[in-house]
């Protein structure tokens, strides 16, 4: 104890009003609240492009020939251009091979083949829908050129590949006796071994099929040619009854494959 009249404050104690100030002095500042803004999403309605139209698909008819002279090929080319008439058919011109050597076709002065006309084989006929031969006659039936393409397709009749496509055949003769049906005719053997559908053309040409005012080729079995010794050229009546069997088979066609 001292001598005074009370007890010294502690220097590591700070008064108790100066604890009460600081407290005061301290200001609690409540948190401001955030003003909550909604935010409205929109959809989006994205719409893919509408996809292209699907690529027309034609249905092929193969014309398929031999010709030493011409006079068959003209035929096809009239006979290509009834084809592509028909809506949704397309025709496509083909040669058989050669089996005669050049020097053989100069002896008989057979001019030269369109290089744009393909020549074509066997397994190619199955992707066909329908197949038009024509091809000249050799004593009443089919020439070698075309039999020759015909015994080359030995592996399509044994996986019969070619069974149930339409056929038809179109010719062309020297006289006016020369073979004009029997050349298809006696053709039609080779389709039925195939098991192919024979489509001739009947009379649906109409009233050129009976006129008699001039000498022209034809028969109900397909259009036909007279060719005498080489120098006629098709007329006008045989040109039009070659376009009427390309449209009469592109029409059959698709009938079939549409039904």
């Amino acid at each position: 104890m001292g001598k005074g009249a009370g007890c010294m404050p502690s220097k590591s104690r700070p008064p108790a009003g100066a604890a009460e100030n600081s407290e005061a002095d301290v200001k609690i500042v409540a948190p401001v609240p955030r003003e909550e803004k909604s935010v409205e999403i929109k959809a989006v309605n994205i719409t893919p492009p509408p996809p292209p139209p699907p690529a027309e698909v034609k249905l092929k008819i193969f014309i398929v020939f031999y010709s030493m002279y011409g006079h068959v090929e003209s035929l096809a080319r009239r006979m290509k251009k009834g084809v592509d008439g028909i809506d949704g058919i397309e025709g496509f011109l083909y040669r058989v091979p050669e089996t005669l050597s050049q020097e053989v076709l100069g002896m008989m002065n057979a001019p030269p083949k369109d290089e744009d006309i393909p020549v074509i084989t066997a397994e190619e006929l199955t992707v066909a829908d329908g197949i038009l031969f024509g091809f000249p006659t050799r004593f009443g039936s089919m020439a070698a050129q075309m039999k020759a393409f015909f015994d080359s397709t030995g592996q399509l009749w044994k996986e019969q590949k070619l069974a149930g496509k339409p056929a038809g055949f179109f010719v062309s003769t020297g006289t006016q006796g020369g073979g004009q049906e029997t050349t298809a005719w006696t053709a039609i053997t080779q389709l039925a071994h195939h098991g192919m559908l024979f489509v001739p053309i009947g009379y649906t040409f109409g009233a050129n099929m009976f006129t008699l005012e001039e000498i022209k080729g034809g028969s109900p079995y397909g259009a036909g040619v007279f060719a005498g010794d080489g120098s006629r050229l098709a007329t006008d009546v045989e040109l039009d009854l070659a376009e009427h069997q390309g449209k009469y088979m592109a029409s059959t066609v698709r009938k079939i494959v549409q039904s």
